[in-house]
C-alpha cells in the first residue's frame, strides 16, 4: 500500500480548508502549503502579517492570509474566548491578548468555523500549539491523545502501515484511559487508511514472563479492550518483538491471536512511546507522521520540530481526512 498517495487522493475529496499559524516564522510551512495548493489537498489560510510574507516568499496566490493584530475578527474572538473562560478567570483584556497569539487566533478559527482545521507546531512544542485546543476546542468524551502513523519498507513491516500511541500527550495513563486510548486509534487506523485493526498492548513482559505495578495496568487495559471490543482482534501484554515479529511471536506467545501481525500499538507511557517512537522512525527508517490528535471536536493537529516538508504535507491530508 503506498499510504502517501492514498492519503494525498482522500484529502482531494474532501475540499476542506486548514488554517497554518506558523507562517510567519516557518518557512517550511510555506514550503509545504505551496505543494498543498497545487496539489489541491486543502484550501490553506495562513497567520501572519500579509506584507512581511509577501515580501519573503512574492506573491502567495491562491492564500488567505489574517493577521490577528488587524482582522476583524480578533474583538469578536475575543468576546467568545472570555465567555468561554472567565470561570477560569480569564478577563476581558486576557482574552483579547490571547487573541492575538497566532495559536489562539488560529484555533478559534477552527471553533467558529473558518476553518476545518489546523496544522502547527513545526517550530513551537506539543503545548504551545496544542494548549489553546484543549481549552477552546476540547475533547468528545473527556480524553484527548494522540498517535503516530509509521509506514515505509523495512525488514520487518514489509510496507504495511501501522499506528503507535500514545507517544504525545497522556503522561501516564491509567488502564482505563490505555483502553480508550486503544479504541481511538483504532479509529484513527480504520478511518485515516481503512486497516483491519489488530491491536498490540505493549510492555517489557509477554504474557506473564514478568510481573509489576505496570505490568498489571498493560495486562488489564487488555483485557477491558478484549471485553468491550469482541469483533477487534487484540492482545497485551506483549513485548515489541511478540507483537510485530511472526517467528518470535510463535516462539513467546504461541496462542497470540495478534500473531505477530499488529498495526496497531498502545504503549504503556509517554516516555515509552516517545523514545519507541523515534527509535522506529531514525533507526527503523520509516516514516513517520505525526502526533495525530485522537477525540478533540475539531480537528487540530501536532508537528514534530524535526518534521520535514513532506510531513506537513501529509499531516494536512490526513488532518483534511479527520474533518469527513
Amino acid at each position: 500500500m503506498n499510504v502517501e498517495k492514498f492519503l494525498l487522493k482522500e484529502a482531494k475529496k474532501q475540499k476542506k480548508t486548514i488554517v497554518f499559524p506558523e507562517a510567519d516564522f516557518s518557512p517550511r510551512i510555506i514550503k509545504a502549503t505551496k505543494i498543498i495548493l497545487r496539489k489541491k489537498i486543502a484550501n490553506v489560510i495562513l497567520i501572519g502579517d500579509e506584507s512581511s510574507l509577501v515580501l519573503k516568499y512574492g506573491n502567495l496566490k491562491d492564500v488567505q492570509i489574517i493577521n490577528p493584530k488587524t482582522s476583524d475578527l480578533t474583538e469578536k474572538f475575543a468576546d467568545i474566548f472570555y465567555e468561554l473562560r472567565k470561570h477560569k478567570g480569564i478577563t476581558k483584556e486576557l482574552a483579547t491578548e490571547k487573541m492575538l497569539d497566532v495559536f489562539y487566533f488560529s484555533t478559534m478559527l477552527v471553533k467558529e468555523g473558518y476553518a476545518d482545521g489546523m496544522v502547527g507546531g513545526a517550530e513551537v512544542s506539543t503545548a504551545t500549539n496544542l494548549r489553546p485546543s484543549l481549552e477552546i476546542i476540547k475533547g468528545k468524551d473527556g480524553l484527548v491523545s494522540s498517535c503516530f502513523l509509521f509506514f515505509g519498507k523495512n525488514k520487518f513491516t514489509k510496507n504495511k502501515p501501522f499506528f503507535l500511541s500514545d507517544a504525545g500527550l497522556v503522561e501516564e495513563p491509567t488502564s482505563q484511559e490505555l483502553t480508550k486510548i486503544a479504541r481511538q486509534t483504532v479509529n484513527s487506523a480504520v478511518n485515516l487508511i481503512d486497516i483491519s485493526p489488530k491491536v498490540a498492548f505493549l510492555s517489557y513482559s509477554t504474557k506473564g514472563s514478568a510481573q509489576s505495578d505496570s505490568i498489571t495496568v498493560v495486562r488489564q487495559a487488555s483485557e477491558n479492550f478484549i471485553k468491550e471490543n469482541p469483533d477487534i482482534v487484540a492482545d497485551g501484554e506483549l513485548q515489541l518483538d511478540s507483537a510485530m515479529v511472526p517467528s518470535v511471536c510463535m516462539r513467546k506467545a504461541p496462542n497470540s491471536i495478534v500473531k505477530g501481525q499488529a498495526n496497531v500499538l498502545i504503549v504503556p507511557n509517554i516516555s515509552a512511546g516517545n523514545i519507541v517512537y523515534k527509535a522506529i522512525q531514525y533507526f527503523g527508517r520509516l516514516n513517520a507522521i505525526g502526533p495525530i490528535i485522537q477525540g478533540l471536536n475539531k480537528p487540530v493537529n501536532d508537528l514534530s520540530r524535526g518534521c520535514s516538508v513532506k510531513d506537513i504535507v501529509i499531516l494536512t491530508a490526513i488532518t483534511v481526512i479527520q474533518c469527513k
